[in-house]
This record gives C-alpha cells, sequence and structure tokens, in this order.
C-alpha cells in the first residue's frame, strides 16, 4: 500500500446568509471524527445571537430526532454527510458537513507459520484465488495473459484452462451457487462461467464501482473490492452494487484492497504492494486484524512491488489457509497465530 491516511473535514463550517436587511453569520459545529462506540452532538449557532425560527438536522439524508447524543454503534464506519436546514423570517438556508467513524479500538496482530509448501506457477500474475472441492481455482491478470485456470494444489498442475479475451486484464474470482464469478480490472463488466466447462455463460456490469479487484461472497452475497477503501455488496443475480462498507482501523482508512476472502464471518482482504493480509468485520467495516506474513515473498523467489502477496484461499471443512503472490513460484498453507 502506497499510504495510509485519514480523511476528513472541517468541523466548522460558516456562512453568511442575508435574510432582509440583516446578514446572518450561522456556524454548523460537529466533531471531524468519532469511535463508533461514541456519542457525538452537532449543533447550529448565529454568531450574533440573531433569532432562528427552527433547525432540522441530519445525518446521510435522513432527519435526526435530536441533534444530541447521537448514537452511530450500528453504523458503518468511514465518512458520513451531515447536514442541517435552517429557518428564519421567511429564509431557508442548508449547511453540510462531514464526520469520520472510526473504528473503537486498533487491530489485533497476527504472526504465521508455514504448514506447507507447494508449486506454483511462476508466470501466473495471481488476481484471484479460491479452494473448490480439492482444487484451486486460479484468475490471472496482464493484458493478452489473463487466464482462469483450476490447479492441482500439491503439484501446482493446471488441469484446466482458459484465456481471456485480449482486451481485457482479468482479476478476482469467486465461486457462489456452483458458477466461477470473475472481474476485469477497467472495463466496469465481469464474467459467469460455467464451473465444469469453463463456458461464459453471462456478462454482469459494475456502475457506482471504480474498478475490479477482488472477489468472494457471503452466503448471499458478492463482495468486491474497487481498489479503494470501499467493499462493495453485489446483488448475486444481477451484479449490482447494493450497498458498501469501508476499512478503517481505530485510527485511519485502509485504502487499496485487494484480493478477497470470506473466512468464518469475516472478510480477509490482501491489500495491494504489502506483504501482509488484514481482517475486516463485513457489518461494520472495522479492521480488526492484521497478518504480517513478511517472509513469504523472499521465500516464493520473488522480489519487488509487483511481485506482492495476492491470493487467499480457504478450506473450510479441513480448516486450510492458502496465500500465494504475483508470480510466485509457491503456493503456502499457513496457520495465523496471534501476536504475543
Amino acid at each position: 500500500m502506497k499510504n495510509l491516511k485519514i480523511i476528513f473535514s472541517l468541523g466548522l463550517i460558516t456562512l453568511f446568509l442575508s435574510s432582509c436587511a440583516n446578514v446572518y453569520r450561522l456556524k454548523l459545529d460537529s466533531p471531524k471524527q468519532i469511535k463508533g462506540s461514541q456519542k457525538f452532538s452537532i449543533t447550529v449557532e448565529e454568531k450574533e445571537k440573531k433569532p432562528i425560527d427552527s433547525i432540522r438536522y441530519y445525518l446521510d439524508g435522513i432527519r435526526l430526532s435530536s441533534n444530541k447524543n447521537i448514537d452511530v454503534s450500528k453504523s458503518r464506519l468511514g465518512v458520513h454527510a451531515i447536514s442541517a436546514t435552517i429557518f428564519y423570517g421567511d429564509t431557508q438556508k442548508k449547511l453540510t458537513n462531514t464526520i469520520v467513524f472510526l473504528a473503537d479500538k486498533s487491530p489485533e496482530i497476527f504472526t504465521y507459520t508455514i504448514v506447507n509448501e507447494y508449486p506454483h506457477d511462476e508466470k501466473a500474475f495471481t488476481q484471484g484465488l479460491e479452494y473448490h472441492s480439492g482444487f484451486l481455482y486460479e484468475s490471472t491478470g496482464q493484458r493478452g495473459k489473463s487466464t482462469l485456470r483450476k490447479v492441482e494444489i500439491t503439484t501446482g498442475n493446471v488441469v484446466q484452462k482458459i484465456d481471456i479475451d485480449k482486451k481485457y486484464f482479468g482479476e478476482g474470482m469467486t465461486i457462489f451457487n456452483n458458477k466461477i464469478f470473475l472481474l476485469t480490472w477497467q472495463n466496469k463488466v465481469g464474467f459467469i462461467y460455467n464451473l465444469d466447462t469453463f463456458e461464459k455463460e453471462k456478462d454482469f456490469y459494475y456502475a457506482q464501482s471504480k474498478q475490479g479487484w477482488g472477489l468472494t461472497h457471503t452466503a448471499e452475497k458478492l463482495i468486491k473490492s474497487d481498489g479503494t477503501e470501499r467493499l462493495w455488496f453485489l446483488n448475486s443475480e444481477t451484479g449490482a452494487e447494493e450497498s458498501y462498507i469501508e476499512a478503517y482501523t481505530n485510527d485511519r482508512l485502509i485504502k487499496e484492497l485487494n484480493e478477497l476472502e470470506f473466512i468464518n464471518e469475516k472478510i480477509y482482504a490482501n491489500v495491494w504492494q504489502r506483504n501482509s493480509i488484514i481482517i475486516i468485520n463485513p457489518k461494520s467495516g472495522a479492521v480488526e486484524g492484521i497478518a504480517d506474513l513478511k517472509g513469504l515473498q523472499k521465500k516464493s523467489g520473488q522480489k519487488g512491488s509487483d511481485k506482492v502477496l495476492n491470493g487467499i484461499a480457504y478450506d473450510a471443512e479441513n480448516d486450510r489457509l492458502f496465500v500465494t503472490g504475483k508470480n510466485w513460484n509457491k503456493l503456502f498453507e499457513i496457520k495465523l497465530q496471534k501476536k504475543q
């Protein structure tokens, strides 16, 4: 990841509003950021104490019953809009601002042990990885080189493969309801394949998210990353983006989320150009864990920022976690444990 930034807006907005011969000097006060379990208040004042008839307060466009002790404990983390509509005389004006909700506590840190090492195709620019019925399914990138493949775990042999049209840069994939869903990077289109034959059956399109990066699923929804801090929940029938969360720690956002896997009701995500995995709460976006996987890239025979960790697959039945990276010559089965 290139950098980590806290995104916030000014906590004070001042507007000059005219009503007849009077000039109103209004200000909207709010915190810049708060922890998700905290309550907060917002106020509007007229600097010269001129009369205000009434004020309506809103959070993300939804009117609040009160501007005091606002409870956001069930809200997603990230940037939210606050606003106030002010009425005085025959005049109505609106003030707007933003506030950032952060995770309550810092993420737990995990280390790893290597359980097994297996061969991996060093020419595979891994973008998506998934375990299914004893095999790994993998999507690879680069224009003119993108593929979808089925791979033997222990040998690394590719037992089934198709090439993606050369105009597309292949990205993340997942298997859902016995179909393979695969993203493209910048074309805002994904493909649905027959699991057995790899025959393409349907396209789906994403209009709100910026790009296609990683893909996984819950029992009902597809989850898609787009290179930002956002994770989108897609309708599994149409591919339409229906909602999103944003990944935040207790003090910052995490951008450039990449390959994804849904494990034990948590989202595991690679971060572009980082040899680590972050563990995200799918309801709030809180980053609850960070797994430091330094050392695996070197063991895979690769160096450089473009040959980093990217590929997470989980065998739920046997509790096996597999990871690999872009052009790595090894696939690793690992166990995570909390750092003491």
